[in-house]
């Protein structure tokens, strides 16, 4: 009997070592998940990152145009006056209209 209990024990440790295989398996494809996850946030991180800097780039360069456009000081202290805004809120929708006094009143009135 003590062969057949030795056969008995070699069976269960090929059933604990498959068993922990397994585990160890489960464990090596999670880290494994875990570091491509990694990768692809890094990713997602960098392309927010460019996004965000092309973004700051767009906006610069609309300030720079608005900046270029010539307009009345005149006609920002009457649309400021009249609508009762900051003469920075009227001069900003001025040059956002090129310089057109009634398109900018149009659109602050809508």
């Amino acid at each position: 009997m003590e062969a057949g209990d030795g056969g008995v024990d070699r069976v269960v440790d090929s059933k604990d070592l498959q068993q922990q295989s397994k585990a160890f398996d489960k464990l090596t494809d999670r880290v494994e998940d875990r570091q491509l996850d990694s990768s692809r946030a890094q990713s997602a991180m960098a392309s927010i990152a460019a996004s965000a800097e092309a973004e700051k780039n767009a906006m610069r360069l609309r300030e720079k145009e608005l900046a270029a456009v010539k307009i009345n000081a005149a006609e920002v202290d009457i649309i400021a006056n009249e609508l009762e805004l900051d003469k920075k809120v009227a001069e900003r929708t001025l040059r956002e209209h090129k310089g057109d006094a009634v398109a900018a009143i149009r659109s602050l009135l809508h």
